[in-house]
C-alpha cells in the first residue's frame, strides 16, 4: 500500500514539473435564471485566485482559472466537466443547483476529478447522493431548517404555514425538513403550492399566491431561488401579502435584494452561512481582509456566495500544499475531518458525508431606512439567531438512515 501512495505522489509530482500552471475549473451560471449568483461565483474565486498567486502560486506554480456557462443546466453542467478535463483541470467547482452538482460531480468522479458544490442546497448532495470525490462547502436545506425552525419555534409559535416550492431536489428537501422543523406536517392545515421546475408564466406564480392568501396563513414560505423568487417576492409585495404574513426566503442572497430592491424585501426572514459583516462579529482578519479587497475590487459588498467560492479556492490549494500533490485520492483525505479558519469561525469537512460544518445564521433584511444609512447603502442583513454547524447538521445516524445500504461514500 505504501509502495502505491508513493507511486501516485511521483506521478503526479512528475506531471507538475511539466506544467506551467495549475488549471481549475468554474462551473457557473453566465446566464439564465442563476446568472447574478454566477457573476458573485466568478468574482470570488478570481479573488481567492490572484491572491494565492500575489503570494507565489501552488507548490511554486500560478493558478489558472478556466470557466465554462452551466446556463443551471445540469446536463450542460455535465457536459463542461468534459471540456475542463481536455484542457487539464485539476478539480471543478460551482453550480447554481442541486441537480447540476450531483450529475456534474458524478462525471467529475468518473474522470478521477474533485467537484465542490456550490449553491446547491438539497439534502441529497451529500446525503442520498453522495460520493467520494464530491464536497459541499455550502450549507444544507437541513441546516437552514434546523436554525429557522428554532428561531420560529421561539419567536413565532404555533402559527400556520403555506408552502410555495419548486418541484426540484432542493424545493423537496426544504418543504420537508422545514415543517419538521416547525411542527407544520400536516397538509391539511399548513398547505401547499408546487411549481413545476422550468420557465413558468406569470398567471402560474399569481395561482400559487392567490392560494396561499386565500389559506389564512401566518407565515409564507417562500422555497424558490433565482428569478422564480424574484418574481414571486414581487409579485407578494403587489398583493399585500407581507402586511399578512410572515414571509420566509429558506435560502436569502444578497443579489436577491439588490434585484428586487430592500423595500420589497424587507422583515423577510431567511438563512446564510456567511454576511459581510460576519468577519468582525467573529473576529476574523483573513475575513476582515477579504471583505475589503472585494469592495476595492467592486465597489460593493461580498455576499455569502462570492465567500463560498473564495474559500472553496484557497482550499483546495491549502490542501495541496499540505500533502505536497494534486492528486485527488492524496487531496480527499488531507480534506476529510480538516478543520480551519478563514472568513469566520472554525468549520471543518466532515469525513463521512464531505458536507461542510460551519455556523448557520437565520438573517432578516433590514428596513429599507436603515438600508440607506450605510455608506454602500448594503447593509441588507441583521442576523437574528445563530446556530453551530455540528448543531445545525444531519448526525451520522440521520445520514445512514438517508442512505439505506450506502454506509460509506463510494
Amino acid at each position: 500500500m505504501g509502495r502505491i501512495l508513493l507511486t501516485l505522489l511521483l506521478a503526479g509530482l512528475l506531471g507538475l514539473a511539466h506544467a506551467e500552471s495549475l488549471k481549475i475549473g468554474l462551473n457557473y451560471p453566465r446566464t439564465g435564471n442563476y446568472k447574478d449568483e454566477g457573476l458573485e461565483l466568478r468574482r470570488g474565486a478570481l479573488l481567492a485566485v490572484e491572491e494565492i498567486n500575489q503570494q507565489g502560486g501552488v507548490l511554486g506554480l500560478p493558478l489558472e482559472l478556466l470557466s465554462e456557462n452551466t446556463r443551471s443546466d445540469p446536463l450542460q453542467a455535465t457536459r463542461n466537466i468534459d471540456r475542463f478535463a481536455r484542457q487539464g483541470a485539476l478539480m471543478v467547482f460551482g453550480g447554481a443547483t442541486s441537480e447540476e452538482a450531483i450529475s456534474a460531480g458524478r462525471r467529475a468522479r468518473e474522470l478521477d476529478l474533485l467537484y465542490f458544490a456550490t449553491l446547491s442546497y438539497a439534502n441529497e448532495v451529500t446525503g442520498q447522493s453522495g460520493q467520494r470525490y464530491l464536497f459541499r462547502e455550502t450549507g444544507s436545506a437541513w441546516m437552514s431548517a434546523r436554525v429557522l425552525g428554532e428561531y420560529l419555534s421561539w419567536h413565532l409559535p404555533r402559527q400556520r404555514y403555506h408552502y410555495i416550492l419548486i418541484d426540484d431536489a432542493w424545493g423537496r428537501s426544504i418543504e420537508q425538513t422545514l415543517r419538521l422543523a416547525t411542527g407544520s406536517a400536516d397538509r391539511a392545515r399548513h398547505g401547499r403550492s408546487a411549481l413545476p421546475n422550468g420557465p413558468l408564466r406569470h398567471e402560474q406564480y399569481q395561482k400559487a399566491l392567490e392560494k396561499a392568501a386565500a389559506s389564512n396563513a401566518d407565515v409564507l414560505v417562500l422555497a424558490l431561488l433565482g428569478e422564480n423568487l424574484k418574481h414571486s417576492i414581487q409579485l407578494a409585495h403587489s398583493m399585500g401579502l407581507k402586511q399578512r404574513m410572515q414571509i420566509i426566503v429558506p435560502n436569502l442572497t444578497k443579489s436577491l435584494v439588490q434585484q428586487v430592491g430592500p423595500q420589497v424585501m424587507e422583515d423577510v426572514i431567511g438563512t446564510e452561512t456567511w454576511t459581510w459583516d460576519t468577519p468582525r462579529l467573529e473576529s476574523s482578519s483573513a475575513g476582515q481582509r477579504f471583505v475589503e479587497r472585494y469592495i476595492q475590487e467592486h465597489q460593493e459588498y461580498p455576499g455569502g456566495t462570492a465567500a463560498s467560492a473564495y474559500t472553496i479556492v484557497q482550499q483546495w490549494a491549502d490542501a495541496v500544499r499540505r500533502s505536497g500533490t494534486t492528486d485527488t485520492e492524496s487531496l480527499i483525505a488531507a480534506l476529510e475531518g480538516h478543520r480551519y479558519q478563514l472568513l469566520k469561525d472554525e468549520q471543518q469537512w466532515r469525513d463521512f458525508d464531505h458536507q461542510n460544518l460551519q455556523s448557520i445564521y437565520a438573517i432578516r433584511v433590514r428596513k429599507r431606512e436603515q438600508i440607506m444609512l450605510d455608506p454602500l447603502k448594503q447593509h441588507y442583513f441583521e442576523i437574528i439567531h445563530r446556530m453551530s454547524g455540528e448543531q445545525a447538521a444531519p448526525s451520522h445516524d440521520d445520514w445512514i438512515q438517508e442512505r439505506g445500504e450506502t454506509l460509506s461514500l463510494q
